[in-house]
C-alpha cells in the first residue's frame, strides 16, 4: 500500500501532469478549432467550466453550429483558390525535388564521384536557413535590381530570369532550400539495397540503363516515396516562404489563414482553413506510414556484403558537376545576404556601390533584445521539452504507453500557422489568458518540437538495460528515485543530441513566432520578417547572418557532442 502512494506521487502524477500537458495545450486548441470552423465565432471552452454566463454563451453558439463555413471551401472562390494553388504547389515541388535529388542521391551513395564529402557538406546549407530568408535571398538575386537580373540583361535578356513573386518563385525557393530533405532518405535508400541483384542482372548481360531503372530504382522505391510525401507535406505547410513571395492574387492556403486571422479576425475562416490545413497534413504523413510500414520491399540480409561504388570517370564526373548546380543556388543565395548585409547600397549594380559593418552596429545597438529574445525563448523551450520528453520516453519504453506515444507525434501533422491560430482562439480569453505572454509562445515552441525530442530520448532509452533499474528499486528506491537519479543520466547522450535540435528548430521558428510573440519578446526571426515588410533590407540581411551564425555555431556544438559521443 505505502508503495503504491509513492508510485502515485512519483511517476503517476508525472503522466498524469503530462496528458494534462498535451490536453490543454495541444488537444484542447486543436477541438477548439475545430468547433470554431461550425459556430463561426470564437468558443471559450475553458470559461465555459468555470463561468455559468460563459457556459450559456456557448450552448447558443453551439445551438447555431453548421456547416456554412465547409461550404466557403467550396464556394468562396479565394478559398477554393487556396487550397488548390498549394496542393498545386506541393505537387509541383515533389516532382522537381524527387526527379532533381535521384542523380544527387544515387552520386553519393553509389559511386566515387569527385568532391563527395564537400557536396554532402554543401548540402546541409538550405537546412539551417529559415524559409522566409532563402525567399528574401531570391529577391536580390532574381528580383527586378537583382544581380542575376543584371546578369541576365547584360547578356541580352529583357525584364527578369525569374520573377520572384510568383508561383515560380516560391516552388523554385522550396525546391533549393527542401531537397535536403529528400536527399538523404534517397541516400540510404540506394545503400542498404542489395547490390547482389544488381550485380546479378549486370552478369547475365544487362546494360546499366536497364539494372538502373528495372533493379535499383524498384529497391529504392519505398524511400521515394517516403520522400515525396515528406516533401508535399513540408511544402503544403511552408509558410515563410509564401508570406514573402506570393503576391495578392495567388491565394495560398497558409497565407489565406493567417490573412484571415491577423487581418480580418475572422475567426470562421481561419478556422476553417486550419480544419483544412490540417486534414491535408495529416492524410500525407498518414500515407507515409502506409507506404512504409505495409510494403515490404525488403532485400538486407545478415550476411555481409562490400558494396563496390562505381568509378566511371565519365558518369561520376557529370553526376559530380551537377551535384555542384543543386548546391550552388542556395550557396549563392547566402552569399547574397550577406553582401547585402555588408552593403551601403546595392541597386543597378552588379556589386555593391560601397562596404560598411554600420548595419551590424545598428543590429547590436537596437536589436539586441531581439537576440536575446530568440535565447531565452529558445532555452525554455528547450527546458520544458527535456523534462517531458524524457517522461515520455520512459512511459512509453517502459510501460508501452501508445497513448503518450500518439499524442506526441500529433504535432508532426499540424503546421506552425494552424497551430497559432488554434492557440490564439484557445487562450485570447478568461481564465486562462495567454495570448499575447512569452509563456504561451514558450509552451508553443516546446510542443511544435517535442517529437524531436521525443524520438532522441526515446532512442536512448530504448538502448538502457531494464536490469539496472531493477537493482536500484530493489535496494529500495521507488521508480520515480530510479528514473531521475539513474535512468535521467544514462539518457544524456540522446537528450544533448535532441537538445541540439529542438533549439536550432526554435531559432528559426517563424509562423507561431509571428502569431504569438507579444512585441516585448519579439525573436529574431519575428524581427527579420518585420524588417523585410518594412522594406528595411540591409538590417534585415544583417540580422540574417547573426541568426545563420548562430545556427552554425548550434550545429558544430552538436556534431562536436556527436562526434565525442562516439570514442
Amino acid at each position: 500500500m505505502k508503495n503504491s502512494f509513492r508510485n502515485l506521487n512519483g511517476l503517476s502524477v508525472v503522466k498524469v501532469f503530462i496528458y494534462v500537458f498535451f490536453g490543454l495545450f495541444m488537444i484542447l486548441p486543436l477541438f477548439s478549432v475545430f468547433l470554431v470552423s461550425f459556430t463561426g465565432q470564437p468558443i471559450n471552452i475553458l470559461g465555459s467550466l468555470t463561468d455559468p454566463s460563459i457556459l450559456s454563451s456557448t450552448i447558443e453558439k453551439l445551438k447555431g453550429a453548421s456547416l456554412e463555413n465547409y461550404k466557403k471551401v467550396f464556394t468562396n472562390s479565394g478559398y477554393l483558390d487556396g487550397l488548390k494553388n498549394s496542393l498545386y504547389l506541393g505537387f509541383v515541388v515533389t516532382a522537381i525535388v524527387i526527379t532533381l535529388c535521384l542523380p544527387m542521391a544515387y552520386g553519393i551513395a553509389r559511386t566515387k564521384m569527385p568532391f563527395k564529402k564537400t557536396i554532402s557538406a554543401l548540402c546541409t546549407i538550405p537546412l539551417i536557413i529559415p524559409t522566409f530568408i532563402s525567399a528574401y535571398a531570391f529577391i536580390i538575386m532574381f528580383g527586378r535590381a537583382g544581380w542575376v537580373t543584371q546578369i541576365y540583361n547584360q547578356l541580352g535578356g529583357e525584364g527578369m530570369l525569374l520573377n520572384p513573386y510568383s508561383m515560380a518563385g516560391v516552388v523554385m525557393v522550396q525546391v533549393f532550400f527542401f531537397f535536403p530533405y529528400a536527399l538523404w532518405p534517397l541516400v540510404a535508400a540506394f545503400k542498404i539495397s542489395d547490390i547482389n541483384l544488381e550485380e546479378a542482372s549486370q552478369n547475365l548481360g544487362a546494360k546499366s540503363w536497364f539494372t538502373f531503372t528495372f533493379v535499383t530504382f524498384p529497391l529504392a522505391l519505398p524511400g521515394i516515396i517516403s520522400s515525396a510525401l515528406l516533401i508535399f507535406t513540408v511544402s503544403f505547410s511552408d509558410f515563410g516562404t509564401p508570406i514573402v513571395l506570393a503576391p495578392k492574387e495567388l491565394n495560398l492556403l497558409v497565407v489565406e489563414a493567417y490573412r484571415e486571422i491577423a487581418g480580418f479576425f475572422n475567426w470562421g475562416g481561419a478556422a476553417i482553413l486550419t480544419v483544412v490545413m490540417v486534414l491535408v497534413a495529416a492524410f500525407f504523413f498518414w500515407l507515409q506510414h502506409l507506404f512504409t510500414k505495409n510494403r515490404n520491399y525488403g532485400s538486407v540480409s545478415g550476411k555481409p556484403k562490400q558494396q563496390k561504388l562505381i568509378e566511371n570517370k565519365l558518369l561520376t564526373r557529370v553526376l559530380s558537376g551537377y551535384s555542384f548546380f543543386v548546391v550552388l543556388i542556395p550557396l549563392l543565395a547566402m552569399l547574397s545576404v550577406a553582401l547585402q548585409s555588408v552593403a551601403t547600397t546595392w541597386g543597378k549594380d552588379l556589386l555593391p556601390n560601397g562596404y560598411t559593418l554600420n548595419h551590424y552596429k545598428t543590429i547590436f545597438s537596437t536589436s539586441m533584445g531581439n537576440i536575446q529574445n530568440s535565447i531565452m525563448l529558445a532555452t525554455g523551450a528547450l527546458i520544458l521539452s527535456v523534462i517531458i520528453a524524457t517522461f515520455v520516453s520512459y512511459f512509453v519504453v517502459r510501460q508501452n504507453s501508445s497513448k503518450l506515444d500518439f499524442m506526441a507525434s500529433i504535432p508532426l501533422v499540424v503546421p506552425g500557422i494552424a497551430f497559432g491560430i488554434a492557440m490564439i482562439q484557445t487562450f485570447n480569453t478568461a481564465p486562462l489568458q495567454l495570448t499575447g505572454t512569452a509563456l504561451l509562445l514558450i509552451i508553443a515552441y516546446t510542443i511544435r518540437r517535442l517529437p524531436y525530442m521525443v524520438r532522441s530520448t526515446m532512442g536512448a532509452m530504448r538502448a538502457i538495460k531494464q536490469d539496472i533499474e531493477e537493482a536500484a528499486i530493489n535496494l529500495g528506491a521507488t521508480p520515480f528515485t530510479a528514473a531521475i537519479t539513474i535512468i535521467g543520466p544514462l539518457m544524456l547522450p540522446g537528450i544533448a543530441a535532441g537538445s541540439i535540435l529542438v533549439f536550432i528548430t526554435v531559432i528559426k521558428e517563424a509562423s507561431v513566432s509571428i502569431l504569438l510573440a507579444p512585441p516585448e519578446w519579439a525573436p529574431m526571426s519575428l524581427a527579420i520578417f518585420q524588417n523585410i515588410l518594412r522594406a528595411e533590407y540591409y538590417s534585415a540581411a544583417a540580422m540574417s547572418i547573426v541568426l545563420i551564425v548562430l545556427v552554425l555555431l548550434l550545429q558544430g556544438v552538436a556534431n562536436f557532442l556527436s562526434r565525442k559521443q562516439q570514442l
